[in-house]
């Protein structure tokens, strides 16, 4: 049954005149003359690394991707580092690059839509290029993205951000922390907490009937009226997704993420069954990784998804807007992957802006100064809202340095977790 605010957003959608963010849209004349890709790391200090599964999160990479013209104007995006950073680099330089030189970044649907690639890496490098035309497209039309992407409808700038954490804790240490971290992120005036499971759970002997218990404190430390959001990263087996489905329920959580494996056979039956447990009064979400819109067609013509979740630093800002209109034509909502640093916020933030099927976005709550520190002046949240500059482009601009300050630091930045056995 498609429930009346779904019906209004679906509409709203629908009612948006133009198939593609740049119909009708005022061209300038430009020529892109370089694109550059800049990689940074930080190093995370002990006691500041993050653990989930049976890993440990040692440092954090941004991915940088400049686009140049020939009349002054310069466009920066990312794209993720999940792609392998130096795979990316070499892939812009080498393949990307030589087919940009003398194109308009007005025509960014076009030239960023090579997905055929082989490789994650190679597919998700031209996602910083995309971001990074879309930035000079708004400047050289003196307007914010997020304007342009609203497509003939009201944009809003001022976004409801979500706290996403939970790999502050490990079981084998002091599960409590998970608490402690929810009452934190409520004290601090977000409005929604999204968690993941912690780590390896046989390495501890976790099981449903273990987690359960946690999930009753944390809603009783945070009260009714604070949103709970829970991820599962794929980690869960059907059966135990169906097992936690009657607890997500009473405890009035928003939505499971990623509950099953979605690279699984039969992956979207299973995530239909899990829909059906919830009885729709918990939404499933998933598509971090997911590159296309024809990546997630079959799930939302389906029905297996009630919320999708682009990252622009995947699907680059213009597949991201596709999805969130494919989505918002069937009643879903977009609500972007948004993990990393200031450079994807910066993104999916001007996304969210401008699409009438938003809810709320992710904000990384680990310890990175990619966050914050690579702009001039900082997207900053307060009270749980980030409220976006109505400047031209992204609105935001680089702090000088940063290859010095942020030096790139080769290796994956997982790593085993030396904390579980072998």
């Amino acid at each position: 049954m498609v429930s009346r605010r779904s019906f209004l957003a679906a509409a709203a959608v629908a009612a948006a005149p133009r198939s593609s963010p740049l119909d009708g849209v005022r061209r300038e004349n430009l020529k892109i003359t370089d694109v550059r890709v800049t990689l940074l790391s930080c190093r995370l200090p002990p006691g500041k690394t993050w653990v989930t599964g049976r890993n440990e999160c040692w440092k954090t990479d941004a991915v940088l991707v400049q686009v140049f013209t020939d009349k002054g104007l310069v466009g920066i995006g990312e794209s993720t580092q999940y792609g392998g950073p130096e795979l990316i680099k070499k892939f812009v330089e080498e393949q990307i690059k030589p087919r940009l030189l003398g194109k308009n970044p007005f025509d960014v649907e076009h030239l960023s839509c090579v997905w055929g690639s082989a490789q994650f890496g190679e597919q998700v490098a031209w996602a910083g290029v995309d971001a990074a035309c879309w930035d000079i497209i708004g400047k050289a039309l003196n307007q914010p993205v997020y304007q342009l992407l609203a497509a003939g409808g009201k944009p809003s700038p001022r976004i409801r951000m979500y706290a996403s954490g939970g790999v502050e804790y490990a079981w084998y240490k002091r599960p409590e922390d998970l608490i402690d971290e929810a009452v934190r992120h409520k004290e601090e005036g977000y409005t929604a907490f999204k968690f993941r499971i912690g780590t390896e759970w046989a390495a501890s002997g976790i099981t449903i009937r273990k987690y359960v218990p946690f999930l009753y404190k944390m809603r009783q430390a945070v009260g009714p009226g604070f949103d709970l959001m829970q991820e599962s990263n794929m980690r869960l087996t059907l059966e135990q997704c169906l097992e936690l489905c009657p607890v997500l329920r009473e405890l009035k959580f928003l939505w499971f993420e990623e509950p099953v494996n979605r690279r699984a056979e039969g992956a979207i039956e299973g995530h239909l069954k899990i829909r059906e447990a919830l009885r729709g009064e918990v939404m499933v979400s998933g598509g971090e990784t997911m590159v296309t819109r024809f990546d997630f067609k079959p799930w939302v013509d389906r029905g297996a998804y009630d919320i999708v979740q682009p990252d622009c630093n995947t699907t680059g800002v213009s597949e991201a807007w596709h999805i969130a209109r494919m989505a918002g034509l069937q009643g879903r909502k977009c609500c972007p992957h948004n993990w990393h640093g200031g450079l994807t916020t910066m993104a999916n933030a001007a996304l969210v802006a401008g699409i009438p099927n938003h809810l709320v976005l992710e904000l990384n709550q680990t310890f990175n100064p990619l966050k914050e520190e690579v702009f001039r002046e900082p997207l900053v949240v307060k009270q749980g809202y980030l409220q976006l500059p109505a400047k031209p482009g992204f609105g935001v601009e680089l702090a000088s340095g940063l290859e010095r300050k942020f030096p790139f630091v080769p290796g994956h930045h997982y790593r085993p977790n030396p904390n579980l056995p072998a």
